[in-house]
């Protein structure tokens, strides 16, 4: 059935917020943050410091990995500013490369700025990031502001973000299209008990443009008892939302513990939720030790199919395997340890942190082209491993 067919009916539709619209279904909000910071006492800005790490990803023939730069500054008790340098590294042999293409390495290289202003407890924050790579170049500035409320209990938070990509395609110099997207954010946390501390997240983002991989193809049957490629076709919209609940809980011991559970949702018919469960233990030596588990279910977009009965078989067409049904289940670890620094002039403490994933990815109806001697349609469901590790150091001055 075409993703266009209208006894489907709209699903899930949110109407597409103009940055005019966005602004005065917050503005309200704002005025009650500003009015409420009248009335309240200084709230903190963070803390100066400076964050060196190195993440590395590898899973499914994709191999990720890079180092970054944090640096944050406070200004007068009143305003805070930072920047960051982020490096992917990457070598992709996955299987949609293997499928159509030839691996390939590429470098991603993202700055980001912004600058933090503190009124009593009102909080506003401005952030820009540009993201480049051969094809690709990404923009975007956030705007935000918090406040403090009922003696500190609860915090609300609400942005906004608009960003501008650039979708370019090596070897092809005359290719070129653009991504516009809007994403609108509500935070709402509230200290339930004197150990218990609950949030709830809402986050819209709408998307227009060129919203699929420009080397990406889906496959589809020859007539002939196997199958040929031709490009995708996506929409040139998308509407998502996500709504969170998280929580974390204070033993009596020191320990913690957190939950959270997100639900997510798009114009594209891709439904997701995901659940997580973390155990901290700090020491009385410095070192804490984290272990979580994670675990994430989506369904499959409107117009993704494995195997299309013939080419151009609908208005849109995708084969890409995160519009796919499939499941993940994630094991993570961690340990940090605190150190001082009254030695080195001018650094106040350290700390060491190593966290590491291990990630099993399961796919429902994206199969495995790679394999050989099956009839087409009938190769073995994919899935594999990976490993996300990340390893950084900071320091506070």
């Amino acid at each position: 059935m075409a993703a266009t067919d209208p006894r489907r009916g709209p699903r899930r539709t949110i109407a597409r917020l103009t940055p005019t619209e966005i602004v005065l279904f917050a503005l309200p909000l704002v005025l009650i943050v500003l009015l409420w910071g009248n009335y309240s006492h200084a709230a903190i800005l963070p803390e100066d410091r400076a964050d060196i790490m190195y993440h590395g990803y590898d899973g499914g023939g994709l191999e990720v990995g890079g180092p970054s730069v944090l640096v944050r500054k406070g200004l007068e008790d009143k305003v805070s500013v930072w920047t960051n340098y982020y490096v992917d590294m990457i070598t992709s042999a996955s299987i949609d490369v293997l499928a159509t293409a030839s691996e390939y390495t590429e470098e991603r290289t993202e700055t980001s700025a912004g600058i933090d202003y503190l009124r009593d407890k009102t909080m506003m924050g401005f952030s820009y990031l540009r993201s480049k790579e051969s094809d690709y170049t990404a923009n975007a500035a956030r705007i935000g502001i918090s406040q403090d409320f009922f003696g500190d209990l609860t915090t609300l938070g609400i942005s906004y973000a608009y960003g501008w990509d650039e979708v370019r395609r090596n070897g092809d110099d005359v290719f070129e299209d653009e991504i516009q997207r809007q994403a609108f954010r509500v935070d709402l946390s509230q200290i339930m008990t004197k150990n218990l501390i609950m949030s709830v997240n809402y986050e819209s983002i709408t998307d227009e443009g060129f919203l699929n991989n420009p080397y990406r193809q889906v496959r589809f049957l020859d007539g002939a008892g196997g199958f040929n490629w031709e490009a995708e076709v996506y929409p040139r919209t998308k509407t998502s939302h996500a709504v969170a609940v998280r929580g974390m809980y204070y033993l009596p011991y020191r320990a913690a513990l957190k939950a959270e559970y997100r639900n997510y949702g798009d114009s594209w018919g891709v439904d997701a939720f995901n659940t997580e469960l973390a155990y901290i233990h700090p020491f009385d030596n410095g070192l804490t030790i984290e272990g979580r588990v994670r675990y994430y279910s989506q369904t499959s977009a409107d117009f993704y199919s494995d195997l299309f009965a013939r080419s151009q078989a609908q208005n849109f067409l995708a084969r890409d395997k995160e519009l796919a049904t499939f499941e993940t289940t994630t094991l993570g670890v961690g340990v940090s340890y605190e150190f001082s620094m009254e030695w080195m002039p001018l650094l106040t403490k350290g700390v060491v942190n190593v966290t590491a994933d291990f990630i099993s990815l399961d796919y429902e109806d994206f199969r495995d082209v790679t394999q050989s001697g099956f009839a087409p349609g009938e190769e073995p469901f994919y899935s594999f491993d990976a490993t996300v590790l990340r390893a950084f150091v900071s320091f506070w001055y």
